[in-house]
């Protein structure tokens, strides 16, 4: 038997990752972030405690992996061609690819929605990930998670460029606060259905692509 190359220890090392990320997922959250040890994630994922150590510095290590990971999910189809330029045919390829991953994963985003809504990870999450938009000014100095920070930065853009054709008085900031949460509300909703009428469904998904785009 040959000796394997490094990219083949790469290929295991990233595998074993995966297989603790997935461990750790399920154990935050059905038994609670607080209340899963690294220890027991280890025992359950089939490794020991120290080995555990050469894939993750800390619990809360792992815990960001999660998150980026859940954000690596829907970066692809953000921007796809990556210019900083959000255009309305973009926008409209995001949000019907974000809910069509929603559905696709759906036992992730359970398990996700779920880990998400416990408040010592949702306090975390919502400080080093995301948060309300309050200002133009503060999506520039926020560089806590590149990825949210460059997409909350082209949304805003995004945003802005509709001044162009809407009333006089219209709030970018606000109506981009109000499609984050018309987004995050239906993408919850649409974790939790156990059975989906696909016309209602696409129908909803249109709506909200004509009310922000």
């Amino acid at each position: 038997m040959s000796p394997r190359t490094p990219q083949q220890f790469e290929e295991i090392r990233e595998e074993k990752k995966a297989l603790i990320m997935n461990v750790a997922l399920e154990h935050f959250a059905r038994e609670g972030y607080h209340n899963t040890t690294i220890s027991h994630i280890a025992r359950h994922a089939g490794i020991s405690k120290g080995l555990m150590y050469n894939y993750f510095n800390s619990k809360d290590e792992l815990l960001s992996e999660i998150i980026n990971r859940s954000l690596d999910e829907i970066s692809k189809y953000f921007d796809p061609d990556k210019d900083g330029y959000l255009t309305e045919e973009e926008f409209d390829l995001f949000i019907r690819k974000l809910f069509y991953i929603l559905r696709e994963k759906l036992h992730f985003w359970r398990l996700f929605y779920q880990f998400l809504m416990q408040k010592d990870v949702r306090d975390k999450f919502l400080k080093t990930h995301l948060g309300l938009v309050k200002s133009v000014e503060a999506i520039y100095s926020n560089n806590n998670s590149p990825f949210l920070s460059s997409m909350t930065r082209i949304l805003t853009e995004y945003f802005q460029r509709k001044r162009e054709r809407k009333p006089k008085g219209y709030d970018p900031v606000l109506d981009l606060n109000l499609f984050i949460y018309t987004v995050e509300g239906f993408g919850m909703v649409t974790v939790y259905m156990d059975e989906v009428d696909e016309m209602y469904y696409n129908k909803t998904i249109d709506r909200i692509i004509e009310l922000y785009k």
